[in-house]
């Protein structure tokens, strides 16, 4: 995807208005373009219901989803005004505002969307129990761009484990394609991260069904004393299909990003419609149950960090002081 052709040609927010019809009379509608990611993953079915559930509940607005690499496409065109708002992964987005790797970012949250305890899944009939029954083996780790990879990146890490050096590192160009890879044999494991994640609801709804590898207690600790920005998260039993048992493992919320210059009022207005709806986007999609706003400055690494106009409404509704 050429970003200068989508910051040229994207319609932004603030590059016009579409009429509507109610009742005889026009409405103006503000465009806004949201950023997901590669098709058959997480983030396109959260985008999706969150358009569908924010323009059923604001009929001037227009939120546009847009398929795009995932997270570290994703900032950078907020970054360049490519996009008004966007779906980032918790790693990418620690990165980003902490400055790991680059300049820190301006980008500004504006909500939270749900967790994402990261784990491997395999198929229920392999020899595979633990995730160093998995080193040297084949391991589809999500899509190029995506955040996946850099959640199982540091996840690995804390075990004293190299993504690429000491796994068959697969990095798929569309993440709907890994379960595929398991089913066959070309992968031994997708790594994924999620309740109501696209690649493991597909592994374990197959007829020999699905077994889910998350680190042990002991691999927790190990992993948290390294990485602390991780946390301790729960899949609940029946997350998935033939899940029985909860499964704990360690992750970050993901974040629904704006760029740096989305206007105060405008961000006021999606905060003020999305938690409005959040009854409606919960039915909706299962997990888009935790986008609530209490989520969202608990999540926010420093409430300083949440859009401004997005904080207006959370003061006014109590959900910061």
């Amino acid at each position: 995807m050429n970003m200068n052709l989508i910051v040229c040609t994207g319609v932004l927010l603030l590059a016009g208005s579409a009429a509507a019809q109610d009742g005889g009379k026009a409405i103006s509608k503000t465009t806004i373009s949201l950023g997901t990611a590669t098709p058959g993953g997480g983030f396109p079915l959260y985008g999706n219901a969150f358009a569908e559930v924010m323009n059923a509940a604001d009929a001037t607005l227009a939120i546009e989803p847009r398929n795009t690499k995932g997270s570290n496409e994703n900032i950078p065109l907020l970054e360049a005004g490519g996009l008004d708002i966007a779906l980032v992964a918790g790693e990418p987005s620690y990165e980003a505002f902490m400055g790991i790797g680059r300049p820190a970012t301006r980008l500004k949250i504006l909500t939270a969307m749900y967790s994402s305890p990261g784990m491997f899944v395999v198929r229920a009939d392999s020899p595979y129990r633990t995730i160093r029954d998995l080193v040297g083996k084949p391991v589809a780790f999500g899509a190029k761009g995506s955040g996946l990879p850099i959640l199982s990146r540091y996840t690995l890490d804390g075990l004293g484990l190299k993504q690429d050096e000491d796994f068959q590192s697969i990095y798929l160009d569309r993440a709907g394609d890994g379960p595929a890879m398991v089913l066959d044999g070309r992968a031994a494991a997708l790594w994924g991260a999620g309740i109501g994640w696209p690649g493991f609801t597909a592994l374990a709804a197959s007829p020999g069904g699905a077994r889910f590898i998350a680190p042990d207690a002991s691999e927790i600790a190990q992993i948290k004393a390294k990485h602390s920005f991780l946390k301790p998260l729960t899949v609940p039993a029946g997350s998935y299909p033939g899940q029985n048992d909860p499964i704990h493992a360690l992750g970050s919320w993901s974040f629904v990003l704006a760029r740096e210059n989305l206007p105060d009022d405008v961000a006021y207005r999606l905060a003020r419609t999305l938690h409005g709806a959040e009854a409606a986007l919960c039915k909706k999609l299962p997990q888009a149950c935790e986008t609530t706003a209490a989520n969202t400055v608990a999540a926010a690494p420093n409430v300083e960090l949440i859009h401004p106009g997005v904080m207006k409404y959370f003061k006014e509704i109590g959900a910061v002081k």
